[in-house]
């Protein structure tokens, strides 16, 4: 059995966009906010993907001079995992990341202006001692909420980074702009046609304009500008 800081390519998620017969290992990201399945390593990123350096040891060159960083904030971990929506920041290139029609992982690039926030979706509330509510993001943020009724789960919040201050709340509903994170129209936009909530252990769905899905697979961005995902290389 291999070491837990590696992973065998073989059997490295299918979103990763590496060759899976050069070596026999590559690197795993570290547990945290994303799953294994929606991030990439910033060693591997760095590396392989957008081509700054030749080996880890330059890889850990680059962190420990602190110019790497991940939604606003310096990264020294090799393993550290940039996921749906990270902005990476190396030197002054900057990068968001998304899914492209073929469900891969993608760092694109993006402007200055653009790496000054990111759009993450509310998965959850929680009721913490004091009877203050927090809302719960998909990259494993957990902001502090004046209204708890105002945030549902499905919505989106667009933070400024690194400070975390909601810019601006985009609402699950009929019309709102949608980015696809899985089936078969993974990597696509769409405008919400309807919500359809099950009363039992069946997941609710998501119609659009000529097909629908589950809710799982939708993120809802609005307005909010993202990057052409129409790669598939």
């Amino acid at each position: 059995m291999g070491s837990s800081n590696h992973l065998k390519r073989l059997a490295m998620p299918r979103s990763w966009p590496l060759p899976r017969k050069t070596t026999i290992w590559v690197t795993r990201a570290a547990p945290g906010a994303h799953a294994l399945e929606t991030c990439m390593p910033i060693n591997v990123i760095i590396r392989d993907i957008l081509g700054f350096a030749h080996s880890t040891r330059e890889v850990r060159h680059i962190l420990h001079n602190g110019l790497a960083l991940v939604d606003g904030r310096i990264c020294k971990d090799t393993r550290r995992g940039v996921g749906l929506m990270d902005v990476l920041t190396i030197g002054e290139n900057n990068y968001r990341c998304i899914l492209d029609i073929k469900g891969r992982l993608r760092y694109l690039p993006i402007s200055a202006k653009e790496a000054a926030w990111k759009v993450c979706r509310v998965d959850g509330k929680t009721t913490i001692k004091g009877g203050k509510t927090q809302i719960n993001l998909h990259d494993g943020r957990n902001i502090l909420c004046d209204d708890a009724a105002e945030y549902n789960t499905g919505d989106s919040v667009k933070i400024s980074l690194p400070s975390q201050e909601v810019i601006e709340h985009i609402r699950f509903a009929e019309g709102t702009r949608c980015f696809f994170t899985g089936g078969s129209h993974v990597g696509e936009f769409a405008e919400i046609k309807d919500h359809i909530i099950k009363r039992s252990s069946m997941p609710n769905e998501v119609q659009f304009e000529t097909f629908g899905t589950t809710m799982e697979n939708v993120f809802a961005v609005g307005k909010v500008s993202l990057p052409s995902s129409e790669v598939s290389e």
